[in-house]
């Protein structure tokens, strides 16, 4: 069973995540996943670490402006020895300085999480795309 505290811990993790991409803060969006998480978001890539998937948002961001990675919708079960969350996201990319458009990517993300030593930890996410704009 899950205790209050441990929801708005894990709510705290997703918005962390949310909050390491929008900061460009790789180590601590690094942080949010166990090294060996195995991650999915369809067409964009699947990785199978922290490690992977980090390089990947840092590469594919390196040129972009601002964005915001907006997190609602927290639905979050006690499962095994972890839990498991669904979280809607809607996340807006405005173009860097060698321009572009802007793009909006609209779904929804179903975690897999551990808690860990250092607190929790995503050890699977698979994102689904609704809308990509």
């Amino acid at each position: 069973m899950l205790t209050p505290p441990d929801e708005r811990e894990i709510i705290a993790l997703l918005t962390r995540y949310a909050t390491g991409i929008d900061q460009r803060d790789w180590p601590l969006f690094e942080a949010c996943f166990t090294a060996d998480a195995r991650t999915d978001y369809g067409a964009f890539g699947q990785w199978n670490s922290a490690a992977q998937i980090t390089a990947f948002m840092q590469q594919a961001h390196a040129a972009m402006g601002h964005t915001l990675h907006r997190l609602s919708n927290f639905v979050i079960a006690a499962q095994g020895q972890g839990a498991v969350a669904r979280s809607y996201v809607d996340a807006l990319l405005m173009p860097g300085p060698s321009g572009g458009g802007v793009h909006r990517g609209i779904g929804f993300y179903d975690d897999e999480l551990l808690k860990t030593a250092q607190g929790w930890r995503i050890a699977f996410r698979r994102f689904t795309a609704v809308q990509i704009l």
